[in-house]
């Protein structure tokens, strides 16, 4: 079924203007010091948050002990 109006552009366009990206912003390993995500695993130590340490030598996550 379609509908009986059609939308015009500029409310289209208004309609999309919260939908931008935003620019991700790295926290800090709390071992190494060093850039990383959140929820995901340091590259060097490996840590992803307290408790928890992943390791998997063939993508060398956590290969390094800083």
């Amino acid at each position: 079924m379609q509908p009986t109006h059609r939308k015009s552009y500029g409310r289209t366009r208004r309609g999309r203007s919260h939908e931008a990206l935003e620019a991700q912003v790295p926290t800090t390993c709390p071992i190494t010091g060093t850039p990383k995500q959140h929820h995901r695993a340091a590259a060097s130590s490996g840590y992803v948050r307290p408790g928890l340490t992943v390791r998997v030598p063939k993508l060398k996550i956590g290969t390094e002990t800083g």
